[in-house]
């Protein structure tokens, strides 16, 4: 499952990078792409486990950059 999710108050490049390379890593994730310039997140998952992934997903972006919300 692909889906596409907006970002607020996204920082920095080297913040979505660090948020990307993270994502990449969770178990289940096959692919991950977070753009600083469009403010969006996309997230290749399994469509079983997608929304444990998600949860995964928030808590990681949530290390990285604290005051960056994603819109699900």
């Amino acid at each position: 499952m692909k889906k596409k999710f907006k970002l607020i108050d996204l920082d920095c490049a080297n913040c979505a990078a660090k948020m990307e390379d993270s994502i990449k890593k969770i178990p289940g994730v096959l692919d991950a792409n977070v753009s600083f310039m469009t403010q969006k997140m996309t997230i290749t998952a399994r469509d079983d486990q997608f929304d444990e992934i998600m949860k995964q997903v928030v808590s990681v972006c949530k290390k990285v950059e604290p005051d960056c919300q994603i819109v699900l």
